[in-house]
């Protein structure tokens, strides 16, 4: 069942009233909710609540809790994308699956081979930041990631202690001999890197070899990008909890 946004000022006397008119339009409208059913809730303060709909007027709705907790719906590593921009529906579906697999930012890179113009990528941030707060609803995420405006190599490397590039390409390591050997301390900001589906070009290799980032690979299969950032990051989640 997904959950709503809703904040801490909307709960009062043990109940959740919803005035939002796009919100009321969403589930009183759209989902055609009735009395009697259950509704959940998230705050900001990562609250969950469990509801039963008990009232419904003509621009609002209410909402009686049944029960709340703290939840635990969340990933408990600093773990970010940066990957180079897809075009739209696979790059839809890379922004859905960092948002579900738990990470605390997306950053849309630019690269040689990017298949987006730089421009376009630009008036495209919004959207992205749309399909990332409806795949939170959607997973009962307690929190929201922030997808970022559009970045480089060069800029996103500065805010980062630790950063794995994944590229099939002048691979130095899998991911398992590479975790055996390097701590990955999950309390520190950790960037996964992902690259267009032409790959990176020669120049970026040669950043990643200047500035001593490792290349990692996936396996003896080539994945479409939106498929290796899937398998990036939950070779990093594994690894990190349980290497």
């Amino acid at each position: 069942m997904p959950h709503f946004l809703i904040n801490s000022n909307n709960i009062k006397n043990n109940t959740v009233k919803v005035d939002d008119i796009d919100l009321y339009k969403h589930v009183i409208k759209v989902l055609r909710s009735k009395i009697g059913e259950s509704i959940l809730f998230l705050d900001e303060n990562e609250i969950q609540y469990e509801t039963v709909l008990t009232d419904i007027n003509s621009d609002n709705f209410t909402c009686e809790i049944k029960k709340n907790y703290k939840s635990n719906r969340k990933l408990d590593i600093n773990l970010y994308i940066a990957q180079s921009v897809l075009n739209s529906d696979a790059q839809f579906c890379a922004i859905q699956k960092a948002t579900e697999l738990g990470v605390k930012g997306i950053i849309p890179l630019y690269t040689d081979n990017c298949a987006v113009k730089e421009s376009i990528i630009k008036n495209k941030i919004e959207k992205w930041r749309k399909i990332a707060l409806e795949s939170v609803k959607q997973c009962e995420r307690a929190d929201i990631p922030e997808v970022f405006d559009c970045s480089t190599l060069e800029k996103v490397i500065k805010d980062f202690e630790q950063i794995i590039v994944f590229a099939e390409h002048s691979a130095q390591s899998d991911f398992m001999t590479y975790i055996k050997n390097n701590k990955i301390n999950k309390t520190k900001k950790i960037l996964v890197i992902i690259g267009p589906e032409g790959g990176f070009s020669d120049k970026e290799f040669a950043f990643f070899k200047k500035h001593h980032l490792p290349l990692i690979t996936l396996g003896n299969l080539i994945y479409r990008a939106d498929t290796a950032l899937t398998a990036a990051l939950t070779s990093v989640i594994i690894g990190v909890n349980h290497g």
